[in-house]
């Protein structure tokens, strides 16, 4: 079965948006947290989405995986950027990164595509 990550991310954009009606000061605080998170400092933006999708492939979460993935592309992490966190990742995490860090790349192909 292939993962179609722009529809997993698309999904999960759905159930955000009615957290954010159910639960609004714990995504506002989640919203200010990923900001200070993910803004540049020492690391640049890039390079802090390389790791979010390297910690998404560890945690095996596809969300994760699908949003990272659309951000670093976005930011200009090129498709050999995103091999190489992802041979960190495979490195440190074995087998069951390998499988994660295999889809972390197709998700990083898909959205590429028109």
């Amino acid at each position: 079965m292939t993962k179609d990550y722009k529809q997993i991310t698309g999904d999960i954009n759905q159930y955000i948006g009615e957290l954010r009606s159910l639960a609004p000061e714990t995504m506002k605080g989640f919203s200010a947290m990923a900001k200070a998170a993910t803004d540049d400092g020492v690391l640049d933006k890039k390079t802090k989405e390389l790791i979010a999708l390297a910690i998404g492939v560890a945690a095996r979460c596809d969300g994760c995986i699908g949003f990272h993935a659309k951000a670093a592309r976005k930011l200009g992490a090129t498709r050999e950027e995103v091999a190489e966190t992802l041979g960190m990742t495979i490195y440190l995490g074995g087998g069951p990164a390998l499988m994660y860090a295999a889809d972390a790349l197709r998700a990083y192909d898909q959205f590429g595509e028109g």
